[in-house]
């Protein structure tokens, strides 16, 4: 099997909580797990902290350790984070490729979404346009955000979703949600999104993507 083959590479630690499913209602303690893998509690504990920011873990004072749901946003948050500390350009080269994954992932992401998430769509977009032509005018950065993750939500694919909520962040941190752009470009970033919305509302999904593409490269000319 594939998992065998992967398995050695990761910790024992790891490797005890892919094992052991019922650890999503708690884990033994460090002792009994000590025993059972045949590695010392100081190296559980410096596995542990790891596993912990990484989101494989939680550990709370009162109910203990107990093995999260699967989530690469953790794991992607912390390398992306150090990569921006080291330089900010580091924000364009992961919004590139995040723009590559939208476009390579639109047809199936929008022909799974359900009448329920179009009228979100719509009510998120909604929102943004009373914002946007409002006095005085708000950026709606929460519900650019809400959109873009909403239409590839029914993916059922942790990756797809890790790089998509990490970007998100990523442009909070450098500073992307604020109003710097200008009232004309923000009027047009959401005319695209209009369009989108109304594409994916009428089935017309071809056309989504041309104003998903044009969309996502308004950023690299970003006033």
């Amino acid at each position: 099997m594939l998992r065998d083959r992967v398995s050695p590479n990761i910790s024992e630690f790891f490797r005890y909580l892919a094992a052991h499913p019922e650890a999503e209602s708690g884990l033994s303690s460090l002792n009994e797990i000590s025993r059972e893998i045949g590695v010392s509690v100081a190296s559980l504990r410096e596995q542990l902290e790891v596993a912990r920011a990484l989101g494989l873990v939680e550990v709370r004072p009162r109910t203990g350790t107990r093995r999260l749901a699967y989530s690469f946003t953790p794991a992607i948050r912390q390398s992306l984070g150090y990569a921006l500390a080291l330089d900010n350009d580091h924000f364009h080269k992961f919004s590139d490729m995040r723009n590559h994954i939208e476009s390579a992932y639109w047809y199936e992401a929008v022909e799974k979404l359900t009448l329920e998430d179009k009228t979100e769509l719509q009510a998120l977009l909604a929102r943004a346009l009373e914002k946007i032509r409002g006095t005085p005018v708000q950026v709606p950065h929460e519900e650019h955000r809400n959109l873009h993750l909403l239409i590839y939500s029914r993916l059922d694919n942790p990756f797809v979703t890790g790089i998509l909520e990490s970007y998100w962040e990523a442009y909070e941190a450098v500073g992307l949600n604020v109003f710097a752009g200008g009232y004309e470009y923000l009027q047009e970033v959401w005319r695209y999104h209009e369009q989108m919305i109304e594409s994916i509302c009428n089935n017309q999904f071809e056309a989504g993507y041309e104003a998903l593409v044009k969309h996502t490269d308004l950023l690299f000319h970003r006033p």
